[in-house]
């Protein structure tokens, strides 16, 4: 499939590499606030245990999708599935998303889990009838009768040097359908206690992974690692406490309001990060309660500012804490264009780590 990124991932963990030969840049490293961590774990290794747990505790679960079981994944998330499960639960599919997607919502109406992958969630644009029409509107059009426990998963957002038709953020596409649950994790704890709760739930969900947080490593407790862990669907994170302005941020974008934080704590400016982690239901309370501590916002998202995730925040923070912001909020956005494929125009169209720092401190009334 041209256009598709094709990563071979080996044993030592080298960078993954692009159908083109060329090798994709690590996304930034930023400061991480976890405590009493037990080992290390990637987001990819978080992912591939939480759905190998998933799939042994529960024989109703099952995954399907592209290349998900002889290739062990395009992104190698199904690692070991197949010899251990399958291939009457670890399924590969034609190139067809329209079609392995309706067969999915249609066992999930029987009673079983389906976990959906797609190769880039630029594809799920070929099965959302699908996931809107059949899955998210199911459980209302037939007064609560029929469940539709499934999850659609897969990479999310920029990559690197893919294009316009591969780059596209989701995000806020998903959110705003009644009937849909929209998580977007960002650390290995992220991917394992969300992806868990996801297969769990018995609404459909939209988890959108990122292709270039699967290779970081993140700390990880000795909880985060029982089989029992599991995150709560609809509540925030905050990654990083403080008291002159709060940054809102999902997926990748969380590493990069982490490191703004570090810069702007250099300049006498304590920021709090928000890892958003569900996108719908938005944790509302968490977001707004930080605001009125800071009095300060600032939202961040790979993701088109209009109709974006972060006008969404703007409108729940004028609704129901305007009176204790002390500055206008800032927005940190994609560009307003499709994504470009040249290196220097695709990192200008993406949000950078310098970008959250200037606009934070322009809410600080801060020289930029």
């Amino acid at each position: 499939m041209l256009g598709i990124i094709r990563q071979k991932v080996n044993a030592g963990g080298s960078p993954p590499i692009l159908a083109f030969g060329q090798r994709i840049r690590p996304a930034v490293s930023a400061w991480r606030g976890y405590s009493s961590a037990a080992k290390e774990m990637t987001v990819r290794e978080a992912l591939n245990s939480a759905l190998d747990e998933e799939m042994s505790a529960d024989p109703k679960v099952f995954l399907m999708g592209e290349e998900v079981g002889e290739y062990q994944g395009a992104y190698k998330i199904s690692k070991g599935l197949l010899d251990k499960y399958g291939p009457e639960r670890v399924l590969d599919t034609p190139i067809t998303e329209a079609g392995f997607t309706g067969i999915g919502v249609g066992a999930a109406y029987h009673g079983l889990k389906p976990v959906i992958e797609f190769m880039t969630f630029n594809f799920s644009m070929q099965a959302i009838d699908h996931i809107i029409n059949s899955a998210a509107k199911s459980n209302y059009m037939s007064a609560g009768q029929i469940s539709v426990p499934i999850v659609f998963r897969g990479p999310n957002g920029a990559a690197a040097g893919v294009g316009a038709q591969h780059s596209h953020c989701y995000a806020a596409w998903y959110a705003s359908c009644p009937g849909l649950k929209v998580l977007a994790p960002y650390s290995s704890e992220d991917a394992r206690g969300l992806l868990k709760a996801a297969i769990r739930d018995p609404d459909p969900v939209v988890f959108l992974e990122n292709e270039l947080l699967y290779g970081e490593t993140f700390p990880v407790s000795a909880e985060v690692l029982d089989s029992s862990f599991c995150l709560p669907i609809g509540k925030a994170k905050i990654e990083k406490e403080g008291k002159d302005v709060t940054i809102t941020a999902f997926s990748k974008m969380v590493g990069y309001a982490l490191k703004a934080a570090e810069i702007l704590a250099k300049e006498g400016i304590s920021a709090e990060v928000i890892n958003l982690r569900s996108i719908r239901p938005l944790d509302r309370n968490t977001i707004n309660a930080s605001v009125r501590k800071t009095n300060r916002l600032v939202t961040v998202e790979e993701g088109f500012p209009q109709h974006g995730v972060g006008a969404e925040i703007c409108a729940s923070v004028v609704e129901e804490s305007f009176g204790y912001l002390d500055a206008p909020v800032e927005r940190i956005a994609g560009a307003d264009v499709p994504m470009p494929y040249a290196a220097n125009l695709e990192r200008l169209a993406v949000p950078q780590v310098e970008d959250i720092v200037r606009a934070a401190k322009r809410a600080c009334y801060r020289s930029v």
